[in-house]
């Protein structure tokens, strides 16, 4: 086989130059994984806190009293306030307890007809590692509904 060297490449010019390719990559990958564990981190906050929601709007919903249902014309009505929702929503989150989650806060409970609940609460969520891209903690905040239904 012929070999043909071309005049203008001297022996040895080619000698370091994939090391700052591999480091390059190497600083590309970590920033990818970082990122990757912490918005993986913020979506599990996140459900998590849904969860928690949830399962308060899913209790004051259901708390209503059964003496005090009325059937009207639109359907069955459950005079709910929204005092008592929000009672039985810190019942609930006080009984279940924050779990892993950090801050939790009822930021709202409230009765939006006879019929359905609305609860938003709030938790603070920190990053596996703080960074210029992500701030040292945020204040995650979801809503969840529930609706009575009664035949």
């Amino acid at each position: 086989m012929f070999l043909h060297k071309e005049p203008w490449i001297k022996e040895g010019s080619e000698r370091g130059s994939i090391l700052p390719l591999i480091g390059g990559a190497v600083i590309l990958m970590l920033v990818m994984v970082w990122g990757v564990s912490a918005s993986t981190s913020l979506l599990i906050e996140r459900a998590r806190l849904f969860a928690l929601a949830d399962g308060a709007a899913v209790a004051a919903a259901e708390s209503f009293n059964p003496e005090r249902v009325t059937r009207a014309s639109a359907g069955v009505t459950t005079p709910m306030t929204s005092t008592e929702v929000k009672a039985h929503a810190v019942a609930f989150l006080h009984a279940v307890g924050p779990g892993p989650l950090e801050g939790v806060l009822l930021d709202r409970a409230l009765s939006l007809d006879s019929r359905v609940v609305e609860v938003t609460v709030s938790s603070l969520w920190r990053p596996p590692m703080v960074s210029l891209f992500f701030p040292a903690s945020l204040r995650l905040s979801v809503t969840a509904r529930a609706q009575v239904f009664i035949r």
